[in-house]
């Protein structure tokens, strides 16, 4: 990296199963050449829990099985590896929506759905 470009302690991404493959490649590049210190996700349910996508889908695939999860929780849980971020950056004023994302940090992303996932995001971009 040229030393007169400053570069960011913590980038921040958006981050989630609603964001495309090519945002996805651009985000990694991005903290690839600039090697912040943390990434961070943002908007991990595309602005909003109540969109339709949320009720047809359940998100609940990307996750190591471990107890049950609302669909919500498997979507924040999920956009921590898509791209693999070290944070995810949520708004809300909701102090039970609080709690639900919080108690999601426990679960485990399944790496290989999500690598799954992102070829076929790959494929369909190329189609």
């Amino acid at each position: 990296m040229d030393s007169d470009v400053p570069c960011p302690d913590v980038l921040m991404v958006r981050a989630g199963l609603l964001v495309g493959v090519d945002v996805l490649e651009a985000a990694e590049a991005l903290a690839t050449r600039w090697r912040p210190s943390q990434v961070w996700g943002m908007s991990p349910f595309g602005g909003n829990t109540a969109q339709e996508v949320w009720e047809r889908f359940d998100p609940g695939v990307f996750l190591r099985k471990a107890a049950p999860v609302t669909k919500i929780q498997a979507a924040f849980r999920s956009a921590y590896g898509l791209p693999r971020v070290d944070a995810v950056a949520v708004g809300t004023d909701n102090v039970g929506h609080l709690r639900e994302l919080t108690e999601a940090v426990a679960y485990e992303v399944d790496e290989y759905v999500v690598h799954e996932y992102r070829q076929l995001l790959k494929a369909r971009q190329l189609a």
